[in-house]
């Protein structure tokens, strides 16, 4: 019996390399789903595990049962993962704002983007806040400019001051939601916040950030060059400067599916290395004694790995921008050490160089998307080569190849794109059919010939043709958006549903025969639970200014204006395609709304004279949703939700289950994390949670 399994599993042996980032991120994956970090000694239990499970699995492999290794390496690898991930989560720590700060901000700009509601954006470091204590002071700040006014042109490198509303990063909207503290956390953001004045500049950007400056000039340069939208994609696509893009094109490109050719990513990154490989090759071979000599492909892949170098460090190095970097990478020096480049081994080193330095990218949709796509994209091509090659003729096959790309990369991220964004581009497949060619053909090989071209002050040349195709693809994203139902939008899916998509999708790829049948299952066992997902009766916000109650009509909100975030997330999370004022007319309520939910009475006490209605509202409900300023006490036997528990538990979400409710709160969902900043014994019972019936 032990033969046999060994036998098996042997077979899998030649291709350890395909699963060890499997193990990798499994681990990681664990490591974001804990409650709380296990502490020294259970770091050094895990670090035990994954040191003596990968010697073991080593030495298994030289007895007469090899095969039985593979499965020892496989619970290293996931223990080498949370290890990484630990490891990750304590190099990157630094200081978090724990309170509500208003005053002067002094920090050199890093970053300059856009917000969701389109002011300029600024990220700060070498951060000074007044009456602060230099050990307390975040690394990074990022504010956001709303002056009326502004009289700054921010530069990166430029040291400004600005008076600031600044609080630590928030956490999310609703138990189980994105927790955007999470994320800053690996980007060393400690505070964010606004300005309502303007920023003012300190000093000049000499001798620092000189890459930083030379995007911002670039970008200045190609949009002064190319006027309007134009402009400002060609700007995004080679600086990765989106500051200049408009709302109404940016979500145009998101209705059509094409929002990814903005990403300095895989796209991008592969058809300039492509450009300029197949350039430097068809040029070297088109000289007699060069081509004869040398082994052209190793000289273009050598020149294409330094273009692809330049053009990271020009986009600015983002998470992003970086992935795709390191997947060309990996397959240019394939081609110089004279392997196979397009093969998933080239898949699987790029994704454990990934994981290995920023392991949390795992859990962000940038990897969850492109190594979907490209994953898919290798292992269907390879497994179609021959039968293309022999059986469609040369003019078919580029708009075979087309087609087929956006076919499959399409299916492939579209779970990922709709658990994550809550929504579905119908049209998607067509517009990318016929934009990406316009792309790869054109914008790309223009963009590198106006690079080539700018020392001899001749880029404008290359930049006016450049305008056209990009008018192109803009019109195809207006277009498809305004079609009648180009954009249908989806339930979020439980927890456990993208874990169970990727290792099905895995297992369909990297195994054979059975494996495969499994990974169909899990699959389609995927899509019926995320078919069964349902949304929370009512939801409170960490203010409790906003409650959203599920109607027949869908979420219903108590407020038409404020809140915007929380609101919208709740909106999209159920699939709804309401805006807040649209939501809240749902609610015909006037003030101190009344539900009624599991056998349970709640009021929404708010607005101007709450503490006065609050007695009379506890005489006529079992609970009192108070969002105005906390007092100092409460009528005898009046249950109280308000900013003081809320700042314990985070926002609520209840659920209506037979006779009575189920309270869920965000800080059992969060549990205490370096970045949560919650801990599990400060959230005790209260009398309000157990009347509504305890809590999770």
């Amino acid at each position: 019996m032990a033969n046999a399994i060994s036998d098996r599993l042997e077979r899998l042996r030649g291709r350890l390399i395909l699963f060890a980032p499997v193990g990798l991120g499994a681990g990681i994956g664990l490591y974001f789903a804990l409650m709380q970090e296990p502490g020294p000694i259970g770091w050094a239990v895990i670090a035990g595990v994954a040191f003596l499970s990968l010697g073991s699995g080593l030495c298994l492999g030289r007895t007469r049962w090899p095969g039985l290794g593979l499965p020892v390496l496989a619970a290293g690898a996931v223990a080498a993962g949370l290890c990484v991930a630990g490891a990750r989560s304590a190099r990157v720590a630094a200081p978090v704002l724990p309170f509500h700060y208003f005053g002067a901000v002094e920090g050199r700009v890093v970053i300059i983007d856009r917000s969701q509601s389109d002011a300029v954006r600024l990220t700060l470091d070498e951060v000074r806040l007044d009456d602060v204590a230099p050990w307390k002071v975040p690394d990074r700040v990022r504010v956001s400019l709303h002056a009326d006014d502004p009289v700054l042109d921010p530069v990166p490198g430029m040291r400004i001051a600005v008076t600031a509303y600044l609080s630590g990063p928030s956490g999310p909207v609703e138990p189980g939601g994105f927790d955007f503290r999470r994320m800053a956390w690996f980007r060393g953001i400690g505070a964010v916040g606004y300005a309502r004045t303007p920023a003012l500049p300190l000093a000049r950007p000499e001798g620092a950030l000189p890459l930083n400056r030379l995007r911002k000039a670039i970008s200045a340069a190609v949009q002064d060059e190319i006027p309007g939208e134009a402009g400002a994609f060609a700007a995004a696509i080679t600086t990765g400067d989106r500051a200049a893009m408009g709302r109404d094109t940016l979500e145009a490109l998101r209705a059509s599916n094409l929002a990814h050719l903005l990403a300095i990513s895989g796209l991008h990154m592969g058809l300039l290395v492509g450009f300029v490989f197949g350039s430097v090759r068809l040029g070297l071979a088109m000289i007699p004694a060069v081509g004869a000599a040398t082994d052209v492909r190793k000289i273009a892949a050598l020149v294409a790995l330094v273009a692809g170098a330049s053009y990271l460090a020009l986009s600015g190095g983002t998470v992003s921008t970086s992935r795709a970097f390191a997947m060309v990478g990996v397959m240019l020096v394939a081609i110089l050490v004279g392997r196979r480049a397009l093969t998933l081994r080239a898949v699987a080193v790029a994704a454990l160089i990934l994981l290995l330095l920023k392991p949390e990218t795992l859990v962000e949709a940038g990897f969850q998307m492109s190594f979907a796509a490209t994953t898919a994209l290798v292992a269907v091509f390879g497994a179609l080569r021959d039968v293309q090659g022999r059986r469609l003729p040369k003019w078919a096959r580029p708009v075979f190849a087309v087609v087929l790309s956006s076919l499959v990369a399409g299916l492939a991220t579209a779970p990922f794109s709709a658990a994550i964004f809550n929504r579905v581009a119908h049209y998607g497949l067509i517009a990318n059919v016929v934009s990406v060619p316009v792309m790869g053909l054109l914008v790309m090989p223009l963009a590198v010939l106006a690079a080539l071209l700018a020392p001899l002050g001749l880029s404008g040349v290359a930049l006016d043709l450049m305008r056209w195709p990009i008018e192109w693809i803009l019109w195809v994203a207006r277009s498809v958006a305004a079609l009648d139902g180009a954009v249908g939008h989806v339930i979020a899916p439980q927890p456990g549903v993208l874990p169970m998509v990727a290792l099905g999708g895995l297992a369909m790829v990297l195994l054979r025969g059975a494996g495969r049948i499994g990974g169909g299952v899990a699959l389609l066992g995927a899509l019926a639970l995320w078919s069964q997902a349902e949304r929370p009766d009512m939801l409170i916000s960490p203010s409790g200014g906003l409650i959203g109650v599920m109607g027949p009509e869908g979420r219903a909100l108590t407020k038409a204006r404020g809140e915007s975030f929380a609101a919208r997330s709740w909106l999209e999370n159920y699939g709804d395609a309401a805006d807040q004022p649209a939501a809240a007319a749902r609610l015909a309520s006037g003030r101190d709304p009344v539900f009624e939910l599991g056998g349970v009475t709640l009021v929404q006490v708010a607005g101007r004279g709450a503490s006065d209605r609050v007695a009379a509202a506890c005489g006529r409900a079992d609970v009192i949703l108070y969002s105005a300023p906390v007092l100092e006490s409460y009528p005898e036997h009046c249950h109280v939700i308000d900013r003081g528990l809320l700042a314990q538990t985070g926002p609520l979400a209840l659920h209506v289950e037979g006779e009575g409710l189920r309270v869920v709160t965000t800080a059992q969902r969060s549990g205490h994390r370096p970045w949560t900043g919650i801990r599990r014994d400060h959230v005790a019972p209260v009398p309000v949670l157990e009347a509504l019936g305890g809590f999770q």
